[in-house]
């Protein structure tokens, strides 16, 4: 059986907003990302790596399968060269012809669909930054573990990662360390029977 975890890792800001980290979307409070990371993303590369080699597929999101498939597929070395070479499995009902190598689309319930995955494949099923479909599976106790790498801003406004859609979720503090001199990074796994 897989292991969901959000992760990729997950960037927030200290208030909790994932909105725009790159600037791309328009957002006016976009960029925090760079502007607020510095000197912390080279070793914040590192552990992305490390993510990605570990990782057995990536679970996606629509919209952050193209961003991410538009960024890494005409790059090289290690880190693109893993991402593009892993199983992808983008949740969609609306994509008809995938362009990352080594894509499945699941149609249908998003819910019913990553269940069955979640019982397909052993490992590490990663959702990088796909907040939305990740409140979905949080929602339906699909997620085993969040890993949350935590930037020295607060936003504001913004969409966060937890919406308001659903009730309390427990979650048990697995480890807690820091990247380079100012982002904390920190594992979550949900307590699925408290």
């Amino acid at each position: 059986m897989g292991k969901i975890v959000m992760s990729g890792p997950q960037n927030v800001s200290l208030d909790g907003v994932v909105q725009d980290p790159d600037g791309a979307e328009g957002f006016e409070l976009g960029g925090w990302f760079t502007r607020f990371g510095g000197a912390d993303l080279a070793e914040w590369s590192e552990i992305a790596l490390a993510e990605a080699l570990r990782a057995t597929a990536w679970l996606l999101g629509r919209r952050s399968y193209e961003f991410f498939g538009t960024r890494w597929q005409p790059r090289s070395g290690e880190l693109a060269d893993r991402l593009n070479s892993m199983p992808k499995y983008v949740v969609s009902a609306s994509l008809e012809e995938p362009d990352w190598g080594n894509t499945t689309v699941l149609r249908g319930d998003a819910v019913t669909e990553v269940t069955k995955l979640k019982e397909e494949l052993d490992g590490e099923i990663v959702v990088p930054a796909s907040h939305r479909l990740g409140r979905t599976l949080i929602e339906h106790d699909l997620v085993d573990e969040v890993r949350l790498v935590v930037f020295p801003v607060v936003l504001g406004t913004g969409e966060r990662f937890f919406g308001e859609a659903f009730g309390r979720k427990p979650l048990r503090l697995v480890e807690s360390r820091t990247i380079g001199a100012g982002l904390a990074f920190l594992t979550y796994e949900f307590v699925h029977d408290a």
